[in-house]
């Protein structure tokens, strides 16, 4: 126990998941918040072992683990939720999503997509994002004005894209957007680039791009092997397998995240362990765009670290991390026949402590432990699903859901208090984007 004195919060008699690796559940747990960081985390039976707090929630009933953490995310894409369904990749892409954003999308409808993100997001339990997108500056700006922690990656294509009409500007953008970001840092948002793909970025572009981020210590994100078709057309273009023509062009070491890793051989699952390189698993995009199955398991076991992503509303069609941990449990068990692969407290690590590490932000988030920032949620198990509970990480992976997460926290400050957000103005954020989302609707009637 720490030198008694009085911490800012204390959050008691709860069931407390810490996500440090080895810890069992704390059943009459607590954890005392100082600041942004987290000072004490123990088990207290009697009020007497507990440090004094200048504010206290008594956590009866409730489960309290660390904020969920999205490693892949194109926030502002909630405008296109259920727009076009049912869709190939590269039809959904190039019939709805490519002509939306070039002739629809503008820096305020990003920014209030964004803001719709953050809401989503946070009802859910996620409390920091990875997100890599156009414009992506207003992104930055509506998840600090929500109080979310994130790496806010600008979208690097080479061709005309949302804010960036001319493709030879998209790397200086994209420096500018990084340079403009320390005022930013403070607020626990990380500024850097995310280039969308090996098939949308000439070699020279990923190379550049790589250069940039190495040179500034920044992770780097890219789109790898997500379908079959884009192994097929990459390894036609350059001879090479996707994940081998990026390392020929350097860009895989453990600053790098690559996305979706669908289609590695085990050459390639081998490379990307060799080199650090994390992977971002966003299962329930796969499965509906039908790109297919990552190899996670295999990725596992030669111990690439991986977390869990929503990817954009647009193709899933929700940013629900609850949803990914459940699917993700299940669909590996019955792909590989396998019903002990990714046993449920591996399923919550994924998407707590590994997706820190994925993002380089392990020792400042994703476990409940003295010394890091206090970024958690209360989870409420009062309800009918939730009863009776004999082992919690089941019950996070197979039966809790997004509705249940009751409050949030993020460095300290409490973001969603009782299911109600407290820097969001929900219902006047609804009639806008209500309002905005009609003339949409008309625009993409023209090309449906």
């Amino acid at each position: 126990m720490p030198e008694l004195h009085k911490v800012d919060w204390l959050i008691y008699n709860a069931l407390v998941l810490t996500l440090e690796p080895g810890e069992a559940p704390l059943t009459h747990g607590f954890v005392a918040i100082q600041g942004s960081q987290i000072t004490a985390v123990g088990q207290a039976s009697a009020a007497r072992d507990l440090p004094p707090a200048r504010e206290s929630l008594d956590a009866g009933g409730s489960l309290v683990l660390p904020g969920l953490i999205n490693t892949h995310c194109h926030a502002p894409m909630v405008w296109f939720r259920g727009l076009a369904d049912d869709l190939a990749l590269k039809d959904w892409l190039k019939r709805f999503i490519f002509p939306a954003e070039a002739g629809w999308l503008n820096r305020e409808r990003v920014y209030l997509g964004a803001l719709l993100a953050a809401a989503e997001m946070l009802r859910g339990g996620i409390t920091t994002v990875a997100d890599g997108y156009f414009y992506e500056a207003e992104v930055r700006r509506a998840l600090a004005e929500a109080g979310l922690r994130g790496v806010t990656a600008q979208g690097v294509v080479d061709f005309p894209a949302p804010g960036v009409p001319e493709p030879r500007d998209n790397l200086r953008v994209a420096e500018d957007f990084i340079a403009a970001g320390g005022e930013f840092s403070g607020r626990g948002l990380i500024s850097t680039l995310f280039c969308h793909s090996a098939y949308t970025c000439g070699s020279e572009t990923l190379a550049r791009a790589k250069d940039l981020t190495r040179r500034l210590n920044l992770p780097f994100f890219l789109h790898l092997a997500e379908t079959r078709q884009e192994v097929e057309d990459i390894t036609r273009q350059t001879g090479l397998k996707p994940a081998v023509y990026l390392d020929r062009l350097g860009l895989l070491d453990d600053h790098t995240v690559a996305v979706h890793a669908v289609w590695l051989d085990p050459e390639e699952q081998e490379l990307l362990a060799e080199r650090g390189v994390k992977v971002s698993h966003c299962p329930e995009s796969n499965a509906k765009l039908a790109a297919g199955v990552a190899p996670l398991p295999d990725l596992l076991a030669r111990r690439v670290t991986v977390g869990l992503g929503t990817d954009g509303a647009a193709s899933n069609n929700n940013l629900d991390l609850w949803g990914e941990m459940s699917l993700a449990a299940r669909l590996h068990k019955v792909w590989r026949g396998d019903p002990t692969l990714l046993p449920a407290a591996q399923t919550v690590a994924l998407a707590t402590r590994e997706g820190a590490r994925v993002l380089g932000l392990g020792n400042r988030i994703g476990t409940l432990a003295p010394g890091k920032e206090a970024d958690l949620i209360v989870v409420d198990l009062e309800q009918p699903h939730l009863t009776p509970l004999y082992d919690p990480f089941s019950h996070v992976v197979y039966a809790a859901r997004a509705a249940d997460v009751r409050h949030v926290m993020v460095g300290g400050r409490w973001l969603l208090w009782d299911r109600k957000f407290t820097t969001l103005d929900w219902p006047a954020l609804a009639r806008r984007v209500r309002s905005e989302s009609l003339s949409l609707a008309a625009f993409c009637r023209k090309f449906a």
